[in-house]
């Protein structure tokens, strides 16, 4: 998508040539027309969806976004941290790795949220290891649910994570693909 392109490479700042900051908008500040855009681009693919799936915090707005322009359909985010009131046996999880952050953690999605039978579409702002959208696959998986796509604003194809989830017979779809960074300068896939 050639806006986000343009926007990524005005704005985006490269990081070791493995980051790529975009907190200026998409996720600390947010270029809602520029969301509302890539969500329309995101979301044209996919058809009879009845949930969008996608983990906290980051995901969550591009994931609404695509929510609404399928229809106004149900938005579920996985949760990092266990609260109180969740019940371990009420809930899916899965382990994920944080590509930005190094760490592993569990996620969560309480049993009520996610059914056998449903069509889900996972939704996040990034796609590096794949980590986060493997994670969802796999509650998703424990539910009984299918995973008909996964829908991101920024792949970072050169990471290896779309290689890992496409096999799976599930379908990727970017907004913009990097193939790489050279010299602070984003490279797109054409």
């Amino acid at each position: 998508m050639k806006e986000l392109e343009e926007r990524i490479q005005e704005d985006g700042i490269v990081i070791d040539n493995e980051i790529l900051k975009v907190d200026s908008f998409i996720n600390h500040q947010i270029d809602t027309r520029l969301l509302n855009d890539v969500c329309t681009y995101l979301v044209a693919p996919f058809h009879g969806v009845d949930k969008v799936l996608t983990i906290e915090t980051s995901g969550i707005a591009f994931a609404l976004g695509a929510a609404q322009k399928l229809g106004n359909i149900p938005l579920v985010f996985a949760k990092k941290s266990k609260s109180k009131i969740v019940d371990a046996d009420h809930v899916y999880t899965a382990m994920v790795k944080s590509f930005t952050r190094g760490i592993v953690s569990p996620i969560y999605v309480d049993k009520r949220f996610i059914k056998s039978g449903e069509k889900i579409l996972i939704v996040d702002d990034f796609l590096a290891e794949g980590n986060a959208i493997l994670g969802l696959i796999e509650i998703c998986r424990q539910a009984g649910a299918q995973v008909i796509g996964a829908a991101v604003a920024i792949e970072k194809s050169f990471q290896g994570g779309h290689a890992k989830i496409e096999p799976l017979g599930i379908p990727v779809v970017s907004a913009a693909d990097i193939r790489g960074f050279e010299n602070g300068k984003v490279l797109f896939r054409n």
